[in-house]
């Protein structure tokens, strides 16, 4: 004799067998660090920190900026218009005496 069930299991039983095999949503955070989203309890691929800490360089290819750099350089961007501003205020009054 075949291996073979003795009746046929009917569309219900089978597919409440089934409910269990599902995907699942990959356990996904913010990073502290650089607010990019990444897998938890795994370094950023980002940043390559790690619980607060920098585990691993990120090599970054020619013409691109890391992402912390360019906020860095904005801000610095910011603060020179801002000392340009200053000085062409300071330019104007002594111009008007």
């Amino acid at each position: 004799m075949a291996i073979v069930p003795q009746r046929r299991a009917s569309k219900t039983r089978k597919r409440l067998r089934r409910t269990h095999y599902k995907l699942d949503l990959a356990g996904m955070m913010v990073c502290p660090n650089c607010g990019e989203m990444k897998l938890a309890h795994v370094v950023c691929k980002f940043c390559g920190h790690y619980d607060g800490k920098q585990v691993k360089e990120i090599k970054v290819k020619e013409g691109q900026e890391p992402k912390e750099a360019e906020t860095k350089t904005e801000k610095k961007s910011k603060k020179e218009t801002k000392k340009e501003t200053k000085k062409t205020k300071s330019a104007k009054k002594e111009t008007e005496k």
